[in-house]
């Protein structure tokens, strides 16, 4: 699947908060752990990783929640301030947002490459073992930037 020409736009479900990304993220997954199982009331959500550089708000306020993962770590999770919609996360790692992929204006060209969480998944999911999985978080998300790459090689 070939990558759109960039920047790209996203934004909240009320369009109060809009952004752009300037470059490709660095990597795209699905991430199965109850926390994104309750924020999206589906299954799993979809993440994008994407470098700070890359991410630019156009407008709107957003309000945050910081919460305690599993792993100790705080993590900010950012809101439409009118609409609630979770838009992105700024995780303990310096120099990376995580942005839900499915605030993209176009999600077409946004297929996931692996999965994280996979231990918390729901009985009924069938994971595909091509792909990049891990049974709890990434703490070296190298194999899926790796695997975004050879995605979307020419």
């Amino acid at each position: 699947m070939s990558l759109p020409d960039f920047p790209v736009e996203g934004g909240c479900q009320c369009g109060a908060v809009r952004y752009r990304l300037m470059h490709s993220p660095l990597s795209v997954y699905n991430c199965h752990c109850k926390d994104c199982q309750r924020y999206s009331g589906a299954g799993w959500s979809m993440s994008m990783v994407v470098a700070d550089h890359s991410f630019e708000r156009i407008s709107g306020h957003t309000v945050h929640y910081d919460r305690l993962a599993d792993s100790g770590n705080f993590i900010r999770m950012n809101f439409c301030a009118h609409c609630r919609n979770w838009i992105w996360n700024d995780p303990p790692a310096p120099g990376i947002k995580i942005v839900r992929a499915g605030t993209l204006d176009d999600l077409d060209w946004a297929a996931p490459v692996g999965n994280i969480w996979t231990d918390s998944k729901a009985s009924w999911v069938e994971m595909d073992v091509d792909l990049v999985n891990f049974t709890k978080g990434a703490a070296d998300r190298t194999p899926l930037y790796k695997a975004w790459a050879r995605s979307h090689q020419d």
